[in-house]
């Protein structure tokens, strides 16, 4: 019986053979019930997944300042970001950007398994980090979704991604890509990034810089150094180099433009001692930006403006290097105020309100009162004029505003001007405000002559021949080895510009300060004539420097000496707009 019961017993491995395609069959059924559960799952997340708003900080946006000629003086707001359509974006900007980053773009879902691969390759073999992500991806992960890094944030990350690809266009995408990525210096979007790097509008990026600027995206904190650090500089120009090949490549730029693309001038970073005594000048325009519109300034901030204002910022950082610190005494700080503006139009093309913007955010070419001394005395009896002149003229201590709006008035045959400092504000390409000069006759003509003449200076030819020259000279007060106050102020059709040199050291209180003798080393009256006569130079070369075209004349106060008064505090204004309330 155990003969039998051993010889009807079947080897393993027959079994084995007998049931393998069986045991095939449910493998495979398996694996296609484990394959269509993930499909279902992944439709059904697909369907259930929404595409989120932007975050409030991608939507928030900065308001940028230019001077009168575009040049970028700097921004209000928690983010420095502008949006630009993609038709102010050039189309090699584009193309730099989508072979630096995704040049599967075009093309992809939204999730390209290649790039996720060659990420991964790059990472392995030790070679220049690569980005997994598309441009959708990233698009997601900077404006849609958290930073938080887990597999769950990445798979909705994936799934937005490709739904987004299915119900926007790719210009869409790659719009909304350009103005949220991050690009170093502070920078968030493509027009911030092309002023902090290159002091330009997106729309005037050439091929070079708009290569640098997307080969910057690899490692924004690392390049953002460029220009300044020669290391990340010769590292920077190696991506910058392989970009430019891929655009060739792609046929994006011609062979021509690749031979002729240099590697850029960068701005230097981090920006030097002019970028913050600029903030004086977007006190004073955001100020009166804000006045225009009708909003708060915190709006006018994130609301995404720029603002064209009317100063020179060559000039204004010349005054910069001609001011320096004036050397103080013991316990005494020299403070110089400098306004130029142009004669029957009001618009301030010079406004410096301090040495240091962190020690003193008090603007003293705005808001200090100084003694006028001798400086006031050419006007004699016309202390009568129409208002604001005449609340001027019966003050003590005006400020270095107001008393070159007075000769301003002067020079403009007795019509005076309210001092502005905002041209113009715009906002998604569209004006929104444009200033209108508020001129009216204070002085008649013959009232203005007669102060030109006890100013004492007589117009000197320049060389087209006309009458535009200028005077300058000293007022002020206080004589000798007493001097508190200097005034250095001229003028003529062209421009009136004013300098006041005072002192001050610490009072009595926490923080207050009384009137001070200025020191007699240098002289302060030479001090003050060599800084007006610099400035002059910078603002009025080229010509005029404003619309105004009034007969020529010029005047100058000259010597003198008075009391009484102080320095430093807060004077009166003159007329509306800039000078009340500033």
């Amino acid at each position: 019986m155990s003969v039998s019961r051993r010889g009807s017993r079947t080897p393993l491995r027959v079994r084995y053979r007998r049931t393998r395609g069986r045991r095939l069959r449910r493998l495979f059924q398996a694996f296609l019930t484990l394959i269509a559960t993930l499909c279902a799952a992944a439709v059904v997340a697909y369907h259930l997944t929404a595409v989120p708003e932007p975050h409030p900080e991608t939507v928030s946006q900065s308001t940028v300042f230019l001077d009168s000629g575009g040049a970028y003086l700097g921004r209000r707001g928690p983010v420095d970001r502008q949006d630009v359509p993609l038709s102010a974006v050039p189309a090699h900007v584009r193309e730099a950007v989508i072979a630096a980053e995704n040049r599967s773009f075009r093309t992809d879902s939204g999730v390209s398994p290649q790039a996720i691969a060659r990420a991964t390759l790059a990472t392995l073999t030790g070679g220049d980090p690569q980005g997994g992500s598309t441009i959708t991806q990233q698009y997601v992960k900077n404006a849609l979704l958290s930073p938080e890094r887990s597999l769950s944030r990445k798979v909705r990350e994936a799934l937005i991604a490709i739904k987004l690809d299915r119900t926007r266009t790719k210009d869409e995408i790659l719009e909304g890509y350009l103005n949220t990525v991050y690009f170093g210096r502070g920078a968030a979007g493509v027009q911030s990034a092309a002023r902090n790097y290159f002091g330009v509008d997106a729309r005037s990026l050439t091929v070079a810089q708009g290569a640098a600027l997307a080969s910057i995206l690899n490692i924004p904190s690392y390049y953002e150094k460029a220009g300044s650090d020669p290391g990340v500089t010769a590292k920077l120009e190696n991506r910058w180099e392989w970009v430019l090949d891929a655009m060739a490549a792609s046929g994006s730029i011609t062979d021509g433009q690749r031979a002729a693309a240099r590697f850029p001038a960068f701005r230097f970073y981090p920006p030097g001692e002019t970028e913050g005594q600029r903030q004086y000048l977007i006190d004073v325009a955001a100020k009166e930006a804000a006045d225009r519109l009708g909003i708060a300034e915190d709006r006018l901030a994130s609301g995404g403006y720029s603002v064209t204002t009317t100063f020179d910022l060559a000039a204004q950082d010349r005054a910069t290097q001609l001011v320096e610190e004036y050397p103080g005494g013991e316990g005494v700080r020299v403070h110089t105020a400098v306004v130029g503006m142009v004669p029957g139009d009001g618009a301030v093309r010079l406004l410096y309100g301090g040495s240091d913007y962190a020690r003193q955010p008090f603007n003293d070419a705005v808001s200090g009162a100084v003694e006028s001394g001798t400086a006031l005395e050419p006007f004699g009896d016309v202390r009568r004029a129409g208002e604001p002149l005449g609340e001027l003229l019966r003050t003590a201590a005006p400020t270095p505003l107001n008393l070159a709006s007075a000769y301003a008035t002067v020079a403009a045959d007795g019509r005076y001007a309210t001092p502005y400092t905002v041209a113009r504000i715009t906002q998604d390409g569209r004006t929104v405000y444009r200033a209108r000069p508020d001129v009216r006759r204070l002085l008649d003509e013959e009232e203005a002559m007669t102060v030109g003449a006890r100013a004492g200076a007589e117009p000197t030819p320049v060389a087209d021949g006309s009458a535009q020259g200028k005077t300058f000279a000293t007022a002020g007060a206080g004589g000798g080895t007493a001097r508190r106050t200097v005034w250095a102020t001229g003028y003529d059709g062209r421009l009136a510009l004013t300098v006041a040199l005072f002192a001050d050291r610490a009072g009595g209180g926490k923080g207050a300060t009384v009137p001070a003798r200025l020191p007699n080393e240098p002289p302060p009256t030479e001090f003050a004539q060599r800084v007006a006569s610099g400035l002059w130079a910078a603002v009025t070369k080229g010509g005029t420097p404003g619309r105004a075209r009034t007969p020529a004349k010029t005047g100058a106060k000259t010597g003198g000496e008075a009391g009484g008064g102080t320095g430093g505090a807060t004077g009166s204004a003159v007329g509306g707009g800039l000078a009340e309330g500033s």
